[in-house]
């Protein structure tokens, strides 16, 4: 990891970070398990990728991070946005077919999912 790519993923976890500080729920009530929710997601996603060497991953990562601080920011909602995907139901169980729904579903997660694995 270059130094610039360092020093702007350590600028994005501190901006998280103050995020986290300042969070005021739209619900009185729920500003502080929101608050502990950001810091927790951050924690572990930052952790999980903390071993990244490769520099298109790292930069996909950081495309992640930029996009789910913007639309948490916008809809005032820190909980990833759901996705409607259709269901693969067409496709026999094995097969050709199967695997091309597997990839168009893979390819059409939105960036700011890239990291959950069970959407």
């Amino acid at each position: 990891m270059t130094a610039s790519t360092r020093r702007t993923v350590l600028a994005l976890y501190m901006r998280v970070f103050r995020i986290a500080r300042t969070w005021q729920s739209e619900v009185r009530s729920d500003t502080e398990s929101e608050r502990k929710y950001i810091l927790q997601e951050a924690r572990t996603l930052f952790r999980q990728n903390q071993q990244l060497q490769d520099q298109e991953s790292v930069t996909r990562c950081i495309e992640e991070c930029e996009a789910r601080i913007e639309i948490g920011l916008h809809y005032r909602n820190p909980y990833p946005r759901a996705t409607y995907l259709p269901p693969m139901g067409l496709a026999t169980q094995k097969g050709r077919k199967l695997r091309a729904q597997q990839r168009l579903r893979k390819q059409a997660k939105p960036i700011y999912l890239q990291s959950h694995d069970d959407t």
